[in-house]
């Protein structure tokens, strides 16, 4: 058996990166030609208000000191940004804005500079344009030969407890780093999340939650709850991610076409029978608030457990059975504060599920 510093030196040897010292000038060009990749899912995510973007500008012109950026070197030899999102951007926003389709940045909020504010690139004197141009920042390149797997972990633990990417944000992107497989799964996904009955089903998810990709992390969730529960361990971001992780390094076997069809049988039902209210807290036999997740998963599996034995039944006495038992207080003692455990999962929806087999 190998000894620790073994294990290491193996590991270390994976993943090979290179320094470079790049100016913003360069940059722009590399991304001007396109071999700077920003890929479209990343560019949704940049979120830096204009003082942010205007105090980086503001930094580099005092030569303040720049965070190093990442970037994955592709098998064609051009670079994908994976980390120092907002830093690029900001300076291509500023420098270039068109190649971002964005309007001309305007310094604003720069407290050290004042005189900066209210200035475009264009009305700045040439020698502090080229100062900009020719400022470098640390870029560390992860070289193509590095194996996947290390260059996904490596982004996510870049990423990892940052503010601008949400848990579903991070897992499309760090699905890229994988290769084509993880590409293949998050457009499944992406494209089962604009499945029609779906979309009405959740339309009480606050549209906070759906700019930062929740509907997508709804989609996985379901699967993850029709098909891992047993890897569920407390927490739901770790469970999500895991579960992804298996399906794209082929860990666990998954059907494409049959889930998919599943999912859009299920969707289509929900849809006829509940609509819109299918996933929210209950008062009174009236819906209240936003999509709920735990009332997601129970509702979806809990149906999709027993949909052939009650193909037969109302819809109406359906709707108003679950109605009922959402607002029941066996099934809310299953949800709330300390409900991310496995028993507790498993109960709502088993909840669901015999009260609907109580129609028979």
């Amino acid at each position: 058996m190998p000894s620790i510093d073994e294990i290491i030196d193996q590991r270390i040897g994976e993943v090979r990166t290179e320094g470079l010292d790049i100016s913003f000038g360069e940059i722009v060009n590399l991304h001007t030609d396109k071999e700077l990749t920003i890929q479209p899912e990343y560019q949704r995510l940049f979120r830096w208000s204009f003082e942010q973007r205007s105090r980086l500008i503001e930094s580099i012109l005092l030569e303040l000191p720049i965070p190093e950026v990442y970037v994955i070197e592709n098998d064609d030899g051009t670079y994908e940004l994976i980390d120092g999102l907002q830093r690029v951007c900001s300076v291509i926003h500023f420098m270039n804005p068109t190649i971002l389709g964005l309007e001309p940045l305007k310094l604003t909020g720069c407290d050290l500079v004042p005189e900066l504010n209210e200035l475009s690139f264009e009305d700045l004197p040439l020698k502090l344009k080229l100062q900009i141009k020719r400022s470098t920042v640390r870029t560390i390149v992860i070289k193509r030969q590095s194996k996947s797997m290390l260059r996904y972990e490596m982004f996510k633990r870049l990423n990892t407890g940052g503010t601008s990417l949400s848990a579903q944000e991070l897992r499309n992107c760090t699905a890229r780093m994988i290769g084509d497989q993880g590409i293949e799964f998050y457009e499944f996904i992406k494209e089962l999340a604009q499945f029609p009955s779906f979309k009405n089903c959740i339309d009480t998810l606050p549209q906070s939650e759906e700019e930062k990709k929740g509907d997508e992390e709804l989609v996985l969730r379901f699967l993850a709850a029709k098909n891992a529960q047993a890897i569920f361990k407390g927490s739901v971001r770790d469970w999500l991610d895991l579960y992804m992780e298996k399906i794209i390094l082929g860990e666990i076997a998954f059907d494409k076409e049959a889930e998919q069809q599943i999912f859009c049988d299920l969707f289509t039902y929900i849809e006829r029978v509940i609509g819109d209210s299918a996933f929210v807290k209950y008062r009174n036999g009236l819906p209240i608030g936003g999509l709920a997740p735990a009332y997601f998963e129970a509702v979806t599996i809990g149906i999709l457990t027993v949909k052939n034995q009650i193909s037969a039944v109302n819809d109406n006495l359906v709707k108003q059975k679950i109605k009922e038992t959402l607002e029941n207080g066996i099934f809310r003692s299953f949800t709330g504060p300390a409900a991310n455990t496995k028993l507790k999962l498993e109960s709502r929806i088993s909840t669901i599920s015999d009260a609907l087999l109580g129609l028979i």
